[in-house]
C-alpha cells in the first residue's frame, strides 16, 4: 500500500520499497484564448495545478477564425497529451458560442482604442465566464492566458479575476505571464508544438486595429 507522505511503499511481504511520494495538485480552471498563448501558462502552472482548460471566447465574432483557433487549441492539448513534456494529461472544455451576446455587450464602445473600454467589458465577460463555471463544478482556483500578450494590461485582468474571485468564493492565479520572457516562450513552444497562430485579438475591431 502506499502511505501518502512518506517516501516509501509497503508491500504485502513488509518490503519497504523507495519511491517518490505523490504530490496532489489542485485542479485549476484556465480560461484560454487560444493554443498558443495555452503553451507558455500551461508549462508555468503544470506543476503547481491540475489544468482543465476553458476556450471561452464569444468576442472571435468571424466564425471561421473561431473554428480555426479552437481547432489550433485542440491540436496542442493532443500535442501536448502525447508529449514527454507532460505533467498530467490537459482537458478541454469548450464553452458556448455566442458572437452576437458579445457584440451587444460592447455596443457603445465599438470605437474605443485598444485596452480601453470595449476590451474592459471583453476581459470581464469572459473571466466572469470561466468563475461561474468554475464554481458550478467545485473547482478552487481560476486563471487565464490573456497575461501573456505584451498587448493585454495585467492590471486590468487582476482586477477584475481578484474581484470575481471574492464574489464567486474562488482563488484567482492571478500571475503576469508575459513576466520572465513568457511571451517568447509562447512563440517558442508554439513553433515546437507546430501551432498555427494568430495575428489580432480575435474581435472584428482588434482585426481592424491591427491592419491599420
Amino acid at each position: 500500500m502506499f502511505e501518502q507522505g512518506t517516501s516509501s511503499i509497503i508491500t504485502q511481504e513488509g518490503v519497504t520499497v523507495f519511491a517518490e511520494p505523490v504530490v496532489s495538485r489542485p485542479a485549476l480552471l484556465l480560461h484560454t484564448c487560444c493554443g498558443p498563448c495555452s503553451t507558455a501558462v500551461v508549462e508555468r502552472l503544470a506543476s503547481r495545478f491540475r489544468l482543465v482548460l476553458y476556450f471561452c471566447n464569444s468576442n472571435i465574432d468571424d466564425e471561421t477564425e473561431y473554428k480555426k483557433r479552437l481547432e489550433t487549441q485542440r491540436q496542442y492539448v493532443e500535442r501536448y497529451n502525447a508529449s514527454d513534456k507532460k505533467v498530467d494529461p490537459l482537458t478541454l472544455i469548450c464553452a458556448p458560442y455566442s458572437p452576437s451576446d458579445f457584440l451587444k455587450l460592447i455596443e457603445g464602445t465599438e470605437d474605443s482604442e485598444e485596452g480601453g473600454a470595449r476590451c474592459r467589458l471583453c476581459i470581464r465577460d469572459r473571466l466572469e465566464k470561466t468563475a461561474a463555471f468554475a464554481v458550478m463544478n467545485s473547482y478552487e482556483y481560476y486563471s487565464t492566458t490573456l497575461s501573456v500578450s505584451r498587448f493585454k494590461n495585467h492590471a486590468m485582468i487582476l482586477e477584475f479575476g481578484a474581484a470575481l474571485a471574492l464574489r464567486y468564493g474562488l482563488s484567482f492565479e492571478g500571475s503576469d505571464f508575459k513576466k520572465n520572457g513568457g511571451e517568447q516562450r509562447a512563440i517558442e513552444l508554439t513553433k515546437l508544438f507546430g501551432l498555427w497562430r494568430q495575428n489580432y485579438c480575435g474581435c472584428r475591431f482588434s482585426k481592424r486595429s491591427a491592419e491599420k
